[in-house]
């Protein structure tokens, strides 16, 4: 009852505009789930309501110390979560309508014969399967080759005796276009200490662009795959095979009475 005046003057653009800010902050919650911005959001709280506390008590000194920081907050929070804004921004740039769809079913049963192959023989690999954003200034750091995926071609670039193993292969729709590529390593903190340089690695490239990556562990042939900045370990082919399909929008083409050997 007591509610009538506040919904009579309501218009639908309120409601628009509260619908739009809830869908953003929400979208907000979701990006930064699990990752340490996490974290640094829950310091910023605490430095605002010291803020507030510091102002009731008239503690001046730090009142004043915290009104100086509070007055530059915005190029803070610029600096600190520069590579979750990055992100975020690449997100609102995709379009939900319109998505090109590359034929990328032979291209993961391929990946998944030869990581399983390379696991079985303990052979380090690192596959980064590009997807939307762009990854030309990581694939600059190493070989082009614009080759069609093979089992055989990723087993000779994997090879311990090659030159390029030590590095990454990217995957552009149904191509090898570059193979000993450096991927940005990791900086987050709550990374398991017992992962290598490759598997930090490609944990880094998901966590500045939408990239997918695909790890053989060379200590253990355990397979590995990470996105969005987590990763997902000791899985095996016929799980890798189905995770990649889900996340590259493809099924797979592997008839199904053959898929039992990789299980």
């Amino acid at each position: 009852m007591h509610l009538w005046p506040f919904w009579k003057f309501l218009r639908w653009q309120d409601l628009l505009d509260i619908s739009i800010v809830s869908y953003l902050f929400y979208r907000l919650l979701l990006l930064i789930r699990g990752t340490r911005a996490v974290q640094m959001v829950a310091g910023l709280a605490v430095i605002v309501v010291m803020y507030f506390v510091a102002e009731h008590l008239q503690l001046l000194t730090l009142h004043w110390l915290l009104g100086t920081f509070m007055s530059s907050i915005f190029l803070v929070v610029v600096i600190i979560f520069q590579e979750d804004i990055r992100r975020a921004l690449m997100h609102m740039g995709r379009s939900p309508f319109v998505k090109v769809q590359t034929e990328y079913s032979q291209v993961i049963e391929e990946v998944v014969k030869a990581v399983a192959t390379m696991a079985e023989k303990k052979i380090g690999a690192l596959i980064v399967f590009e997807r939307e954003t762009g990854l030309n200034e990581f694939v600059e750091s190493g070989t082009p080759l614009e080759a069609r995926v093979s089992r055989d071609l990723l087993l000779s670039i994997f090879h311990p005796s090659s030159p390029l193993h030590d590095g990454a292969v990217v995957i552009r729709e149904n191509k090898v276009v570059a193979a000993g590529v450096i991927l940005p390593l990791s900086t987050n903190p709550m990374v398991g200490r017992g992962l290598g340089t490759r598997h930090r690695a490609a944990i880094g490239i998901t966590e500045v662009t939408d990239a997918v990556s695909v790890v053989v562990s060379e200590e253990t042939g355990a397979l590995s795959l990470a996105v969005g900045g987590k990763i997902t370990r000791e899985i095996s082919p016929a799980t890798l095979r189905r995770m990649l399909s889900e996340l590259l929008g493809f099924h797979s083409v592997e008839p199904w009475w053959r898929r039992k050997i990789f299980k």
